[in-house]
């Protein structure tokens, strides 16, 4: 009885253990497994998303510059297809070849990301043409059902590197923003990517119960759970669309940059990168794949490269207003000084060395200097600058002018926002004890006078050569250049940053030389065809020395003189004299911003910009 007894709770335990085993299995997959309380789901109810259009993007005046247009993807559910479907037809409506349907329904099955009871999408970005003449025998494809979306058109096709261009989420996106999923676009570039949050809404989801073969069984829990799509917020952005393609189309076959801002406020007119592209063409259609490798192979014109706010070049002798309003602060100099020149400057007596200089009058003041654009003037105050604390120590003199100038906003990124801008570069004195550490003692200021006239190691990109514009014809400060119009509504920290004034540290008393010189060069100067009747127009030309080919044509200006309403800054490459070619763009775009319109008078010069061709042919 006892071995019975024995043999009988042995045979209970095993059978209780074995239970409990049961019920704690069932327990975890029905209760406490997501995975399977999720893949359950899946078969009871379909969570359909609400995709929300996205914001659009406006010019100053509301003029739209990026809207939204309607694409359809095709989702299917494998279980309801059904075996007498017209295959041909169905291929037929939507242009494609007949044996590529197969592969379109069908999924590897053993996954667990995929069942023949839940939608996936077999086709997408179907344009609304194609969809229209689909969509009328829709009925004919059981288990077929479209899902709108919106993809990004151009109505103008201008600023394709400011707009940006959309592209599908990865998995890395995916992993770190949960609101992103698979099939989803964001911004990749320009102001998609700065705003991607305001612009893209918020999605919307209806949850459908659905049988065991995936067809719709109503709404799941009375709709109770649904939730309405949110559209994007618009952008009204600071560009002028028609001084913007005006600009466009001078700098056609030319490589280069225009940046036009208004100096009051920081706010970016116009802002051109040459040659660009149509931002149609990367558009999310099915031909983009193509289109963008096609632009990103064009190594001679780069069309992907924004020159004015990624490209650094030596600013020539537009750094001249600039370097005298520090001379002039630091007291290296005085505004009615006379320095002689008479077409060259000597950098070493004993041994000859000498830099040429231009035929013109010996300055008697920085104004004159300017406007004949005297290297010689500027030499000697570089000399003087760099050598104020002794002729031996060279490096805290330029170390000064290096902390001087980023005051100025040179030598880092201003903060535009645009999600790429190349800060430029201002050499240090340790730059110049590496470079010349062979040298028994040391560099001394005659290596880096070409700093004075703007060449050498610095460089700056046009943003900046635009902003100094913009400091001058404010008398002494700037405001963060940027792009967005009302960007009190999209945040708080945007609206303290774009309106605060930032001082650089030069007296009012010292403007007033420095702009009458820049007034000389359009009525005397080296930009007399800069000049516009009507317009007091103030600027500086510059011609920056390229080793590897032509220089580069540079001009920078504001107008007008005394009630500035543009400030603008024009680099094209490989153009000569700055006076032959930056300055006749400039003054266009500032009678185009001011007036509306070219005087007949100055039309000779939109004709004689349009037939320049720069781009090298293949």
């Amino acid at each position: 009885m006892s071995a019975m007894s024995n043999r009988f709770s042995v045979i209970y335990t095993v059978f209780l253990v074995a239970g409990l085993g049961l019920i704690l299995q069932a327990a975890r997959i029905q209760i406490f497994s997501p995975e399977y309380k999720d893949l359950a789901s899946k078969y009871a109810i379909d969570k359909q998303t609400q995709f929300p259009s996205r914001g659009l993007i406006y010019d100053r005046y509301e003029k739209l510059l990026v809207l939204n247009d309607p694409v359809y993807d095709l989702k299917v559910i494998h279980n309801q297809l059904s075996s007498e479907m017209d295959t041909a037809l169905f291929c037929e409506l939507l242009d494609l070849p007949i044996d590529s349907f197969g592969n379109l329904i069908t999924r590897n099955w053993k996954s667990p990301r995929f069942s023949k009871s839940v939608p996936f999408t077999c086709i997408s970005r179907i344009t609304p043409k194609t969809f229209a003449k689909f969509q009328e025998h829709l009925f004919k494809f059981p288990g077929f059902y479209p899902e709108q979306r919106y993809i990004r058109s151009y109505p103008h096709s201008s600023a394709p590197h400011v707009l940006g261009y959309m592209g599908e989420v990865n998995q890395k996106v995916i992993d770190e923003k949960p609101q992103y999923a698979v099939g989803d676009y964001l911004g990749v570039s320009g102001l998609e990517k700065t705003y991607e949050e305001a612009l893209r809404g918020k999605k919307g989801f209806r949850f459908i119960l659905k049988d065991y073969l995936g067809r719709d069984m109503g709404e799941y829990s009375g709709g109770k759970l649904d939730s309405m799509a949110i559209s994007g917020k618009d952008l009204k952005t600071t560009l002028d669309l028609e001084l913007q393609s005006y600009g466009e189309s001078l700098m056609k076959n030319k490589k280069g940059s225009i940046v036009a801002l208004e100096p009051s406020t920081g706010e970016i007119l116009s802002i051109i990168s040459a040659p660009g592209y149509n931002p149609n063409l990367l558009t999310l259609n099915q031909n983009r794949g193509k289109a963008f490798r096609t632009l990103l192979q064009d190594s001679i014109n780069r069309p992907f490269l924004d020159r004015s706010v990624l490209s650094k070049y030596p600013p020539g002798s537009i750094f001249k207003p600039i370097f005298s309003l520090i001379a002039l602060q630091d007291g290296i100099t005085y505004a009615r000084r006379t320095i002689y020149c008479d077409g060259e400057y000597t950098l070493n007596k004993k041994r000859g060395f000498t830099q040429g200089c231009h035929g013109h009058p010996t300055p008697y003041n920085i104004s004159i200097a300017l406007e004949h654009s005297c290297n010689s003037y500027y030499y000697q105050l570089m000399r003087e600058y760099v050598e104020q604390f002794g002729y031996s120590k060279p490096g805290l003199g330029l170390d000064k002018l290096k902390s001087r100038l980023e005051d100025f906003g040179l030598g880092n990124a201003l903060g535009v926002d645009s999600y790429l801008e190349n800060k430029g570069y201002l050499p240090s004195s340790k730059y110049y004890d590496r470079l010349y550490a062979s040298v028994r003692s040391g560099w001394r200021s005659t290596y880096i006078l070409s700093l004075g006239i703007g060449q050498g190691e610095l460089q700056l990109t046009t943003l900046q050569m635009a902003n100094l514009a913009a400091i001058i014809a404010n008398r002494g400060y700037f405001k963060t250049p940027h792009f967005l119009k009302d960007y009190s509504e999209i945040s708080d920290s945007l609206s303290l940053a774009f309106a605060k004034k930032n001082f650089v540290g030069v007296d009012s008393v010292h403007f007033p030389p420095v702009i009458d010189g820049m007034a000389r060069v359009i009525r005397s100067g080296t930009a007399q065809m800069a000049f516009v009747r009507g317009i007091d127009i103030v600027g500086k030309t510059g011609t920056s020395q390229n080793p590897h080919g032509e220089d580069h044509s540079v001009f920078f200006a504001f107008a007008p003189k005394d009630d500035p309403k543009i400030a603008i800054a024009v680099y094209v490459e490989n153009a000569g004299a700055g006076g032959s070619i930056a300055a006749p763009i400039a003054s266009l775009m500032i009678e185009k911003y001011i007036r509306k319109e070219i005087a007949p008078g100055n039309l000779w010069k939109e004709e004689m910009i349009n037939n320049i061709d720069l781009i090298p042919k293949n």
